[in-house]
């Protein structure tokens, strides 16, 4: 094997050679590995001749070994020059691959890539940060308790000539048909729907405001073209409705009975799940402005050469998810005014420093040694397949054979470990903010 390399900033181009000799002998080693577990008609199993096995599969053979050939001179170039990639090589095949593939020619490929730039990163535990912290207070958690009053109401019986509007309770017998004939499924008596809900087919409830106890009516539906039900998926359907009782909601009052009936001991309780919750809302908040904080400090501390690919990369990857939201007509207010020049311009200096700190955060945890581990990986995908209901095992096996969708998969992992190992070592200061403040940036 023969390499020349070339040099251009932090992009590496290697022209590398295998002697067709050397192919040569490669393959006919392939071919006694191969020969006595081979069974063909007419020969002895493991007794047909080298010359018969080059005939048949002499090519197939031979693209096998060019193609172990490239991976271990590439593997062998890049150790050798003792560089550490930043990123897949990219190859590109110089021989006349039919006469490689016939014995005729030297292998000769030329491998660009870019390497990882050399850079002392900052000494986290000089590093200083502030954390914005704020405390739960009373009035914070009566205010929760009132929007899961209210989420969650109570239903009084309205007179019987009330008419129901949106949002009312309605009480009600059905008998759902199709071309005249009830279809299973679609009956049941005293039936407690909430007008608005969405709960029922489209334009049904819709059509009970209005009603009122002792109400009979015929309601006309059609089922949506991708019913679960296929016999009932976009058919035209009558439900002959009777209405019992119409219901008002009513915001019940937060005590001992209102907490049992969420299934807890007493309101105490209740206070103390809320507190929890907003105490977690209020740590997330923190910590996410303790980690914009300490990415703006790393970003100030780190100025060095990036690998050119990287940054086309997280640029061209940013850029389509920016015209995918200006083709569905949601363009940030803050660039509508602008070129298309200076967009790319903007977001291509914002490529560059998520790179740089992507660089960043890496050689710190390689040099912490933070890992992964298999667990968090798995909890990860079954998390990932949860946001697809009914194609969880689709998507698992999406990324069980898909390395590169695996290593997504890991990235945001070993960063946020890695964060919270840096604001473990840091000098982190914790300022205390009202509530409006800490949630500010975040709703905005």
């Amino acid at each position: 094997m023969e390499s020349v390399e070339t040099i251009d900033g932090l992009s590496r181009t290697y022209k590398v050679s295998v002697s067709k000799a050397d192919l040569q002998k490669r393959f006919d080693q392939r071919i006694e590995e191969i020969r006595p577990q081979m069974n063909l008609k007419g020969f002895r199993p493991g007794k047909v001749p080298a010359s018969h096995v080059k005939k048949m599969f002499g090519k197939d053979i031979m693209g096998e070994v060019v193609q172990a050939l490239v991976q271990e001179t590439s593997q062998k170039t890049i150790e050798d020059a003792d560089v550490r990639p930043a990123g897949q090589p990219e190859m590109k095949m110089e021989s006349d691959m039919e006469k490689v593939l016939s014995g005729d020619e030297d292998l000769a490929y030329e491998m660009n890539v870019d390497v990882m730039p050399d850079f002392e990163p900052v000494d986290i535990k000089k590093l200083s940060i502030k954390r914005p912290v704020a405390e739960v207070n009373d009035e914070e958690v009566d205010a929760r308790l009132t929007q899961i009053a209210e989420a969650n109401p109570k239903f009084d019986k309205r007179a019987k000539t009330a008419k129901a509007r949106k949002d009312d309770a309605v009480v009600i017998d059905f008998l759902g048909k199709l071309d005249g004939e009830p279809f299973e499924g679609g009956a049941a008596k005293e039936h407690t729907l909430v007008l608005g809900s969405n709960s029922f087919i489209p334009g049904f409830e819709d059509q009970l405001i209005g009603v009122k106890a002792g109400d009979e009516k015929d309601v006309n539906v059609t089922f949506p073209e991708n019913y679960q039900a296929p016999n009932l998926a976009g058919q035209d359907a009558v439900f002959e409705v009777k209405v019992h009782e119409v219901r008002v909601p009513k915001t019940p009052d937060v005590d001992d009975e209102f907490a049992k009936g969420l299934g807890l001991d007493d309101l105490a309780k209740l206070k103390e799940l809320v507190t929890e919750q907003i105490q977690n809302e209020f740590s997330g908040a923190s910590r996410s402005k303790a980690k914009r904080s300490l990415l703006d400090v790393l970003d100030e501390k780190h100025d060095f050469e990036l690998p050119p690919k990287m940054v086309d990369q997280e640029f061209n990857q940013i850029w389509q998810q920016l015209q995918a939201e200006m083709d569905a007509g949601r363009t940030a207010e803050a660039d509508k005014d602008k070129s298309e020049d200076d967009l790319k311009e903007e977001y291509r200096t914002i490529a560059a420093r998520r790179v740089r700190l992507g660089l960043v955060l890496a050689e710190i945890g390689r040099v912490a040694d933070i890992q992964i581990s298999e667990q968090e990986v798995q909890q990860a995908l079954i998390n990932e397949a949860r946001n697809f209901p009914g194609q969880e095992r689709q998507v698992i096996e999406f990324f069980q054979k898909d390395p590169n969708a695996m290593a997504q998969l890991r990235a945001p992992i070993y960063e946020e470990k890695v964060v919270d190992h840096i604001l473990e070592v840091a000098k982190v200061k914790d300022e205390t903010v009202s509530k409006e403040e800490l949630l500010k940036e975040d709703e905005e």
